[in-house]
């Protein structure tokens, strides 16, 4: 098969670490080709979706993860799976890719699928389990996000787009930085802030639970650093060793069917404690991790499930 990568520059991935170079080296494998382009090199051109990129190999070579062609502009509809795979934010960037590739429909299958990535953005998605989250509050007006906090006591509050953990910060009733937080974002922002109970239980780690077309194939643990609330392996968090417990079981089981019904292939969803926090379908990660843990071939696993939907 054909298949193209869109995601930030493949030259610069951990080849330890990145999940989108662990899929691509899994693709070409299987005998797969393969192409990479960057989200800003994707184009509606006279009715065809276009990018400008490069045929490549992927090599597990520190530094050099891959071998580049000449710069050449293809037709995505030629492809058979298109990979949209730049991190966030998630932005109106980010949201016009979602728009272009749906133009791909019946003629390139993309993973995730973008019209629902654009309609599942996961600190969203996790609204329609209200009985798996913590308590939750959307907003940007001071007033609504202080009752919150008064209501809760000992809080996170973050962007509501944002990612990797930037952003974050921990409000105990105590602290007197909430309205300077609140400048601080809406004044660069017009985005809403999403506030959330405080769970002690992220001290233990915040686990990342992968799913495959719908179905749970493991999970990592992420332990924050020393004096930090976040877990992210962006800011230093610890990956470690976990079992998938009954209630990990239990979350999935209600989301799963509503990912695989919506073509969302690859997801990692946040789990701390007993309570589901996110829903990653963006450009989740933990794949290579979680295959040193448990020596089992996700990437394989996410192909498989591809190639069945294919045939």
């Amino acid at each position: 098969m054909k298949i193209a990568f869109q995601m930030d520059p493949i030259l610069g991935v951990d080849i330890n670490a990145d999940s989108s170079f662990r899929l691509a080296e899994e693709a070409q494998a299987r005998g797969h080709e393969l192409f990479y382009y960057g989200p800003d090199m994707l184009a509606y051109d006279e009715g065809r979706i276009t990018a400008r990129g490069h045929w490549m190999q992927v090599q597990r070579v520190a530094g050099a993860p891959a071998v580049l062609g000449e710069e050449v502009v293809v037709d995505l509809s030629d492809m058979d799976v298109v990979w949209l795979r730049q991190d966030p934010p998630f932005d109106m960037h980010y949201i016009t890719s979602t728009h272009l590739l749906d133009r791909l429909k019946g003629k390139a299958l993309v993973v995730n699928d973008p019209f629902w990535v654009r309609n599942f953005p996961e600190k969203l998605l996790v609204l329609d389990f209200p009985d798996l989250t913590p308590p939750t509050m959307i907003a940007r007006d001071l007033q609504t996000i202080k009752e919150f906090r008064a209501r809760h006591g000992d809080v996170i509050l973050k962007p509501l787009y944002g990612n990797g953990g930037a952003g974050v910060f921990r409000l105990t009733e105590e602290d007197r930085n909430l309205s300077s937080l609140h400048e601080l974002f809406t004044g660069f922002s017009r985005e809403p802030l999403i506030m959330q109970k405080y769970l002690p239980a992220v001290t233990a780690g915040d686990k990342r639970v992968i799913l495959v077309d719908g179905e749970p194939v493991g999970a990592i643990n992420r332990v924050p650093a020393a004096g930090e609330v976040r877990s992210n392996m962006h800011v230093g968090g610890r990956p470690e060793k976990i079992a998938l417990s009954d209630r990990d079981r239990e979350i999935c089981a209600r989301i799963g069917p509503v990912l695989r019904e919506h073509g969302q292939i690859f997801v990692g969803i946040d789990v701390i404690g007993d309570y589901l926090t996110e829903i990653n379908v963006t450009s989740p990660t933990g794949i290579q991790e979680l295959e040193r843990f448990d020596g089992v071939n996700i990437a394989a696993k996410v192909w498989d499930a591809i190639e069945a939907k294919l045939a």
